[in-house]
């Protein structure tokens, strides 16, 4: 198309009449990330106002291990060396200690339902916050006979190998 054909398609066209608009000046502003500023406030409060006591943070960097009173110590060595398999688990990455108690104890649950013996719980190494606070939960739990750092093929220092009782 010429231009001369491009003017006679548009000769009756007339201009739309100015709509009121509103001037921006300068660029939108940065969105502010509310929801991220809570997070961290609440993280921080937790880990302030946590029940950890200083001989709880010492106990962090080592490994957590449990006999529950009148079970063999032969136990122990057993569950370390692998000889139950691990039936299931459970990653409690990322969780606050309100949720991991609370996910532990139901899978604990399940698993004695499900009649499992040996279970992973993965704590992860960060902090060692939940670490520290499976080796207070667990002992307080019935089911549990007895527990021991993982192998490194396992999970090693951030996890836990956890003897159930068995179904009876």
């Amino acid at each position: 198309m010429t231009s001369d054909e491009f003017r006679r398609a548009v000769a009756d066209v007339k201009p739309l009449k100015r709509a009121k608009r509103a001037v921006l000046k300068g660029p939108a502003p940065a969105p502010i990330p509310h929801q991220r500023k809570r997070d961290e406030s609440a993280a921080l409060a937790e880990s302030l106002s946590g029940p950890l006591t200083a001989e709880e943070a010492l106990e962090t960097g080592e490994a957590l291990s449990y006999l529950r009173e009148g079970m063999a110590r032969e136990t122990l060595r057993k569950l370390r060396r692998g000889h139950w398999a691990i039936q299931d688990g459970v990653d409690l990455h990322g969780l606050t200690r309100d949720q991991a108690a609370a996910i532990v104890a139901e899978f604990l649950e399940h698993c004695l339902a499900r009649g499992l013996r040996c279970v992973r719980i993965v704590h992860g190494k960060g902090l060692g916050i939940l670490k520290a606070k499976l080796g207070k939960w667990l002992p307080q739990r019935d089911e549990v006979l007895a527990y021991c750092q993982a192998p490194a093929s396992d999970g090693g220092s951030g996890a836990l190998l956890v003897l159930l009782k068995s179904k009876r």
